[in-house]
């Protein structure tokens, strides 16, 4: 069982950046707080995404597995791996 702000809040400290750098959400604090199976099945985390100044993070789900997945919010000429999976 997580939540997003469980989960956003290690996608932030893997790009080196806080919840201060959050800059728009479509969560509320309480869809943040919802907890729900991540394990394989059927999707149960709410749609969202998340702006910072240096990326857009978004839901990823594989197989049932959901998880945070995270782009550069700008070019930066850095290929984006394949998401949703390996």
């Amino acid at each position: 069982m997580t939540t997003w702000k469980k989960e956003l809040t290690r996608a932030l400290e893997d790009n080196k950046e806080t919840w201060e750098d959050v800059k728009s959400s479509t969560l509320t604090d309480e869809a943040l707080a919802v907890e729900f199976d991540d394990g394989y099945g059927g999707s149960e985390g709410v749609p969202f995404t998340v702006w910072t100044v240096k990326t857009v993070y978004f839901p990823i789900v594989y197989d049932g597995a959901e998880w945070v997945g995270s782009v550069a919010r700008n070019p930066n000429g850095k290929p984006t791996k394949h998401q949703g999976g390996e």
